[in-house]
């Protein structure tokens, strides 16, 4: 039959098509697998590179530069990146991936089904046909054996020679033949109607109505890819406004670094509280040669007694130009009175707070002992308590040590604060005595009343450390006058500008911090180097001041 195989040939092309659709969806589910699993190992790998770069000290011990800052928070908007790949990965394993392959067994079931539907209807019409060729061939046997007796019937009627029985059991034959033809007649009637009948609703209802669903099917599988593309974008773009706070954050963060402070964290952090070097002294080698009064040989230079400091010596810098050069090496003593003043007060207080974290923590092991000793004598059946004892005593005998060693660092931490007070103590009593000696504190930590050694250069002062010095509405009088050897730019609050040759008036002499408070002529006042002026106080009587 040529209908039968065109027939069979559609469904062949029909069967390659929907495999090849089914297969297709697989493949595109293949590709959001293989994409959400980069999802996944970038968010991965994001999470061990911050997790890498994120700072394993303790916050106290973490710098507090806004550079280093800035770079933390960039780590943790990277984090919370990552986390966003991670939702991306997951929301499409979830709504695409799982949803294209469920999607696609339901589709393998349904285009089973609809094979299997054709197949059925193909076989019962094919049936229905050899039903039908059975009864046609039937009865074209049944009427060529009623021909062939009807042709015996007629040759032995005509024989008169042929007896009447055989001419009666020729004619009986050919009755039967001609029943049996007419049986087969009808019963091939009846198949061939009904193949005829079946025939029309195979190709004009169940064939188109099978076509009709696997059409449908295909189409839905087109739809249904349609919507994964969507949502294969829409996954995307719902984490896109966070991801965009994420760098926003980051630039945020980027704005924030700041060189001003950075700077001046690490001058908090490092200054030594140290006076640099004074000057080298001249040292006249010609004293013992005759001038003439016309030689235009230098002098020496003179102090205010007409002669050389003999305290400026150059031993007075040894050991203290190591700035850019070899540091020289300090034993480290249990007191820190090795390091610069400043240091040693920052690291004093640092081992202070932490002898009272470790004090803190052995009396809450006290308190915890005792109260399970509490409980043991109560209920002797959970414990002795007399085991715990020997505990109790070494926790209280740890608690001893760890006040004594606090009380002897704090005494240690008052010495150096009350060096640090010692300067402001002297200033107040000098608005008392205006007459008494003006002294320096040397780099060892000593006085002199040598005026020579005002020409030193200044140490670098706190920010902040006249802060509470101009505070007083009234001007204090001048007690003297000074003449500026260098300019200064009076960068530092609570400091005063400078120009050379500059005429300023002294109202605070130097209290042995290396610093004079002066007045300009316009009531300006603030500290300058005590080592850049040329200072001459007044030799007014005791108590006599004079107001600029």
């Amino acid at each position: 039959m040529s209908w039968g195989t065109d027939l069979w040939d559609q469904f062949e092309n029909l069967d390659k098509h929907s495999q090849w659709g089914i297969d297709f969806l697989e493949r595109y589910a293949k590709f959001v697998k293989e994409r959400l699993e980069i999802e996944q190992t970038y968010a991965k790998q994001l999470r061990s590179l911050v997790k890498k770069y994120c700072p394993k000290r303790s916050k106290d011990d973490e710098p507090r530069f806004t550079s280093c800052l800035s770079f933390y928070s960039i780590l943790n908007e990277l984090n919370d990146y990552s986390g966003q790949r991670e939702v991306v990965a997951e929301e499409m394993g979830h709504k695409v991936y799982g949803e294209l392959m469920r999607y696609s067994q339901d589709l393998k079931a349904e285009r089973k089904h609809h094979l299997q539907e054709g197949r059925k209807t193909q076989q019962y019409l094919d049936q229905c046909w050899k039903h039908m060729d059975n009864s046609k061939k039937k009865f074209e046997r049944e009427c060529k054996e009623a021909e062939k007796s009807q042709l015996i019937y007629e040759r032995l009627d005509s024989d008169i020679n042929a007896t009447k029985s055989e001419v009666e059991k020729a004619k009986s034959q050919l009755y039967l033949r001609q029943h049996m033809a007419e049986e087969s007649k009808n019963e091939y009637a009846a198949q061939l109607q009904n193949f005829n009948s079946e025939q029309w609703k195979h190709f004009n209802v169940a064939i188109p109505q099978i076509f009709k669903n696997l059409q449908d099917m295909d189409e839905r599988r087109t739809v249904k890819l349609g919507e994964m593309y969507r949502s294969f974008a829409e996954v995307e773009r719902r984490v896109i406004p966070i991801i965009s706070k994420c760098l926003e954050g980051m630039v945020t963060a980027a704005k924030n670094v700041d060189e001003r402070r950075d700077s001046g964290i690490v001058v908090e952090s490092f200054k030594s509280g140290f006076e640099p070097p004074g000057d080298f002294p001249f040292e006249d080698f010609s004293q013992n040669i005759q001038r003439t009064g016309s030689d235009g040989t230098i002098g020496t230079p003179k102090t205010e007694g007409g002669k050389a400091d003999p305290k400026h010596a150059v031993g007075r810098t040894k050991n203290k130009l190591w700035l850019f050069g070899k540091k020289p090496k300090a034993p480290t003593l249990e007191d820190l009175s090795h390091l610069p003043p400043e240091q040693r007060r920052k690291k004093l207080q640092q081992r202070i707070d932490e002898l009272n974290k470790e004090l803190q923590k052995e009396m809450d092991q006290r308190d915890a002992l005792n109260k399970m000793k509490d409980v043991y004598e109560k209920n002797p059946q959970m414990g002795d308590p007399g085991s715990l004892q020997p505990k109790i005593s070494e926790t209280i005998c740890n608690m001893e040590k760890l006040r004594s060693e606090i009380h002897k660092n704090e005494s240690w931490l008052a010495e150096v604060e009350g060096k640090h007070g010692s300067r402001s103590e002297r200033r107040s009593s000098a608005d008392v005595n205006h007459h008494a000696p003006h002294g320096r504190e040397s780099p060892e930590g000593s006085y002199t009343d040598d005026h020579s050694q005002e020409h030193r250069s200044p140490p670098q002062p706190d920010p902040h450390e006249f802060d509470d010095e101009f505070d007083d509405d009234d001007p204090l009088p001048a007690i003297g006058h000074c003449k500026a050897l260098y300019s200064f730019d009076g960068s530092n609050e609570g400091t005063l500008v400078m120009k050379e040759n500059e005429v300023l008036y002294v109202i605070e002499e130097d209290k042995g911090d290396g610093w004079t408070r002066v007045r300009k002529q316009g009531g300006e006042e603030g500290y300058i180097p005590t080592s850049y002026v040329e200072i001459t106080l007044e030799k007014n009587s005791k108590g006599a001041v004079t107001y600029i």
